[in-house]
């Protein structure tokens, strides 16, 4: 096996995976509120996250828990303490973790498909990855249109380092993909609620077979055993995915010649336009776009005082890197270039940027505007949708700040 951390195609994490170690869910209901508004008081955490910083986050429910925008820091990696949860169905019982090598996962739609331990799986390969994981309803409480779910502002997203097998490493072991595979499908090992059509519970997520390419079967996150929270003992990773592809407990990873019909899959996660009704021949919520946000200064302790800031945030282009960041001090009527700061961990990893400016007495709308590699530049307006997903808007993202 080639040293993954030396392959720059698969954007490997060179020297770092060290010294990064050491850092350290809902249904589709709810209302729409901005994170920077008053908070109520706090909920507690739901035990299976209960190691987490209750300080960092808000807990809009025992299986959503956002991360506050003002926790986000200044650097680039998010401790696993601070970084949202979301599950579409109640965590698995703890036990689960007791023995993670005994973890079985079924390989299906290859030449010799069969069930591999978590401990088989580790002598295929190991790669270490960073990722961008967002929930693909960041940026809903933006929304005036208030749709269902839950109302996150940015703090369901963070940059995370992963450790695990390459899943095309799988694949060859297995004797290479069976002919027709057309799709990339992964399950969950949740336990589904008695009584219902299993389809419509189930996670099960497909996506287009060309992830598989830089798809890892991860057990670790930030140089750490994978957590029950964030889908120990054995997730699949999907880089450059939205979150929700990112199969948790994952028991089967399947090569399909079509999308799963579970309805998280044909219903669920459509850009379906306003007033319509979600179905299976809308698109779907796979990779993630160019976006970026700005993490400080807020406006959370008050006014600031006249005189230098540091503005800064983060920046992210799903599949493909960043190439540059534009700040604006006066809502987007004119644009600064800002500097793209701190370590670059490869395309699927967010980059920070920061751009001293001097802040007159007055109010402020501080806005980020990120461009992509591919020359993409991230949209000023959201695209409305039933779902409120996939929200980038740069205008949405903005901050107002008052300098006293």
């Amino acid at each position: 096996m080639k040293d993954s951390m030396t392959l720059p195609r698969r954007h490997m994490l060179a020297g770092s995976a060290a010294a990064l170690s050491a850092l350290g869910l809902a249904g589709w209901t709810g209302s729409a509120r901005a994170q920077q508004a008053a908070a109520p008081a706090a909920k507690p955490l739901p035990a299976y996250a209960g190691w987490k910083s209750p300080d960092a986050l808000i807990v809009h429910s025992s299986s959503t828990l956002e991360t506050r925008r003002s926790a986000f820091g200044t650097s680039v990696i998010t401790p696993s303490n601070q970084l949202y949860v979301r599950n579409n169905l109640p965590a698995p019982d703890a036990a689960i973790l007791d023995n993670r090598d005994a973890w079985t996962v079924s390989i299906e739609g290859v030449k010799s498909p069969r069930s591999l331990t978590l401990a088989e799986l580790k002598t295929l390969g190991v790669e270490t990855v960073a990722t961008v994981l967002q929930c693909s309803g960041n940026g809903r409480g933006f929304f005036p249109s208030k749709p269902s779910g839950t109302p996150w502002s940015v703090g369901a997203a963070g940059c995370v380092v992963w450790s695990g097998v390459p899943l095309r490493n799988v694949v060859a072991a297995l004797g290479g993909l069976a002919d027709g595979a057309a799709y990339l499908t992964g399950t969950g090992g949740e336990k589904l609620p008695e009584g219902v059509d299993p389809l419509s519970v189930l996670v099960e997520r497909s996506v287009p077979v060309k992830a598989m390419d830089d798809a890892l079967l991860a057990w670790e996150m930030n140089g750490e055993p994978l957590s029950l929270a964030h889908g120990g003992p054995l997730r699949l990773v999907v880089p450059g995915y939205q979150g929700v592809n990112n199969i948790k407990y994952v028991k089967r990873v399947a090569f399909t010649s079509a999308q799963s019909q579970a309805r998280i899959m044909s219903h669920g996660y459509r850009m379906s336009p306003p007033g319509s009704k979600a179905s299976p021949d809308q698109p779907s919520v796979w990779e993630m776009g160019v976006k970026s946000w700005i993490n400080g200064p807020l406006a959370d302790k008050g006014p600031l005082k006249p005189g230098q800031v540091q503005v800064h945030g983060v920046a992210f282009g799903g599949t493909r890197g960043i190439k540059g960041v534009e700040v604006s001090a006066d809502g987007g009527k004119t644009w600064q270039a800002a500097k793209l700061i701190g370590p670059d961990l490869g395309p699927f990893a967010w980059r920070q940027f920061a751009l001293p400016l001097r802040l007159e007495a007055g109010t402020h709308v501080l806005a980020s505007r990120a461009t992509d590699t591919a020359g993409n530049v991230q949209a000023e307006q959201r695209e409305e949708n039933l779902g409120g997903y996939n929200n980038a808007s740069w205008r949405d993202h903005a901050v107002t700040v008052t300098v006293a």
